[in-house]
């Protein structure tokens, strides 16, 4: 925006040669396709994360929420911290620069290095983990639970506890599980389809093996461990009354172990309700 406007870092830098700027694209300042205007859904599907999403390679999806925006903004703040202590070692100002594109290569995670060392190219699979088994979304008798058996010692508590032999030909490691996963889902989906979800739970907890619910928004906020971790506040808006807010996914503790989290919230302002404010500081004005 600066850019586009002609006003240079170094211009703003004059003024104040301890500024750090926050500037983030769609694909980037520079380089062949540095300047395009850059949504969340165009950045998940240049940046190849919808094709790791979805039912199977035919299938590709985005993400439910607009992962790519919220990704820029965090890395962007992480940035910006960074650029604040190297201010306050050396006294100069910075330009943090980041883009959706950079933010959703950023969190390929292994799929990254499963295809730059060992040129696996990865896919959308549905529910269930690339390179680890069983390890995804199973139905029971009344829905489906999740299950995340993400090691051998965990493959054989869970086959312990399910009458299944966890040497049976074919499935007696990881990697012969990923290989014959559709042959594994049926064998486990065929067992859990005598259970329902609540017991099935109570049992795989019984055996140490992490699973979960599939829940929906209205019962991620009902839940009452979402509600412990601050993760739902009330704030008083201007206009609209009391509002109920998902919360700040961070909390904060002394070295004693004493939270000291700051629970005072406010609210979204109105339309220009920061204006005031904003605008004595751009002046200089505010101390």
């Amino acid at each position: 925006m600066l850019d586009r406007l002609g006003l240079g870092f170094d211009v703003l830098h004059e003024v104040n040669p301890g500024l750090v700027i926050l500037s983030i694209t769609g694909f980037g300042h520079d380089g062949p396709d540095g300047g395009r205007a850059g949504y969340d859904q165009i950045a998940q599907g240049e940046a190849g994360l919808m094709s790791l999403t979805g039912s199977g390679p035919d299938d590709p999806q985005k993400v439910g929420t607009p992962i790519a925006d919220l990704l820029a903004g965090m890395y962007g703040a992480y940035g910006v911290l960074a650029a604040l202590l190297e201010r306050a070692r050396t006294g100069a100002g910075t330009v943090v620069r980041t883009s959706l594109l950079a933010a959703v290569v950023g969190v390929h995670g292994f799929q990254s290095t499963r295809w730059t060392v060992a040129g696996e190219l990865g896919a959308a699979q549905g529910n269930h983990h690339a390179a680890i088994a069983p390890y995804g979304l199973f139905r029971c008798a009344d829905g489906s639970v999740q299950i995340a058996v993400g090691s051998e010692g965990l493959w054989q508590r869970f086959c312990g506890g399910f009458g299944l032999d966890a040497a049976t030909p074919g499935l007696g490691t990881n990697g012969e599980r990923v290989a014959n996963r559709d042959r594994l889902v049926e064998l486990i989906e065929k067992i859990f389809a005598g259970w329902t979800a609540t017991d099935l739970l109570a049992r795989l907890d019984e055996l140490g093996v992490p699973a979960g619910k599939l829940r929906t928004l209205d019962e991620v906020y009902a839940w009452d461990q979402t509600r412990s971790q601050g993760l739902l506040v009330e704030v008083d808006h201007e206009t609209l009354g009391t509002l109920r807010l998902a919360g700040p996914p961070l909390r904060f503790f002394d070295g004693r172990g004493t939270e000291v989290t700051r629970r005072v919230h406010t609210a979204p302002p109105t339309l220009d309700g920061d204006g005031s404010a904003v605008r004595s500081w751009l002046s200089g004005d505010a101390r």
